[in-house]
């Protein structure tokens, strides 16, 4: 199983839209869309679980595709430590 980061999504993208998407290119096993506390909508971003074979699939069919007006960012989930390693305070 392997966790996808999508960026760039539609505000007003839902589970059932982003799921529709990714189930082209396999099972889409969980979906978590960041949604802003006050008014419920998408804030643009979300994680999507799927087979390893499945999301490679769906990665090199999404990432820079138009959905809306916004090119999607489809990528494996970075660790949140990976991202800062190395830049310890100066």
């Amino acid at each position: 199983m392997k966790k996808m980061f999508v960026g760039n999504l539609p505000y007003d993208a839902t589970e059932e839209s982003v799921q529709a998407l990714f189930s082209e290119y396999g099972t889409v096993r969980s979906i978590k869309l960041a949604a802003d506390v006050f008014s419920g909508k998408c804030k643009g971003f979300g994680f999507i679980e799927m087979e390893g074979h499945e999301a490679r699939a769906a990665i090199a069919g999404l990432d820079g595709k138009t959905v809306g007006d916004r090119p999607l960012r489809v990528n494996f989930e970075d660790p949140r430590g990976a991202r800062g390693r190395g830049r310890g305070r100066r």
